[in-house]
């Protein structure tokens, strides 16, 4: 399978002979207010066109509502017609958007072979969950493919622990920038993307959203030096930079 990151969490699968596109966040560098005022966002631009990104994309997954994962944009460019799988609530929202074929992750999507499961997620913990809203992750499998976990938005909690103990995949996608809100920390940070590690011990780890967004709080250099000081190597922590493609 191939893995490209775009920017953030923008992803392109080519898994088990289809193309998957995941949280599309297309706005162009500097378009959308701060959530810090340290930096309108983006804070980058795309590594590639649109026109790129959106070449042969077959399915998009969209895990959650916020911007910097399902923006104006995406709503935009992205045909209409193309199924669009989405967490329980969202699909409202996705339709009224214009998007004819939105299909909800209750529990198991078996879309061509690929099969999507439904794990949950915690946008933080206590009282900042209530003003992140929901969110969700899944596990991906297919015939002769890797089995992918991708933890998505989620701070490292039981939940997340669970699934990698149950499901043991082969690669594991952890959201690592460390973004705050409030000064509570929303997704994971370098300390608990190194417990991920530990956790999916026989599992690859790629770690993506970071240096996109002004509420981050760490970079691939502080990933790097965090897995370099517990002499890690490369082949297990993957931090793709913008624009780069992971054959996995």
């Amino acid at each position: 399978m191939k893995l490209r990151l775009f920017r953030n969490a923008t992803l392109k699968l080519d898994y088990a002979g289809h193309t998957v596109l995941i949280d599309p966040y297309l706005a162009p560098k500097h378009s959308l207010p701060s959530f810090t005022g340290r930096s309108p966002n983006p804070m980058v631009e795309l590594t590639s066109p649109i026109e790129e990104i959106l070449d042969g994309v077959e399915l998009v997954v969209v895990s959650h509502l916020h911007t910097d994962h399902f923006d104006s944009v995406a709503k935009e460019r992205v045909p209409k017609d193309l199924p669009l799988i989405c967490q329980p609530g969202d699909e409202r929202t996705i339709l009224e958007a214009g998007f004819t074929d939105v299909r909800p992750l209750l529990d198991v999507i078996d879309w061509k072979g690929l099969v999507f499961t439904r794990r949950e997620g915690s946008h933080g913990l206590g009282p900042v969950v209530e003003k992140m809203g929901p969110v969700m992750g899944f596990t991906l499998a297919a015939q002769d493919e890797p089995k992918i976990y991708w933890a998505g938005d989620t701070v490292l909690y039981p939940p997340v622990t669970r699934a990698i103990a149950e499901t043991r995949p082969d690669i594991v996608v952890t959201h690592s920038c460390g973004a705050k809100w409030d000064g509570d920390l929303i997704v994971m940070d370098a300390e608990q993307t190194m417990a991920t590690v530990d956790l999916a011990a026989s599992a690859t780890i790629v770690a993506v959203h970071m240096e996109a967004l002004d509420h981050a709080t760490t970079t691939r250099a502080d990933l790097r030096a965090a897995a370099k000081a517990r002499g890690l190597g490369t082949g297990r922590l993957r931090i793709p930079e913008d624009g780069e493609t992971l054959e996995l």
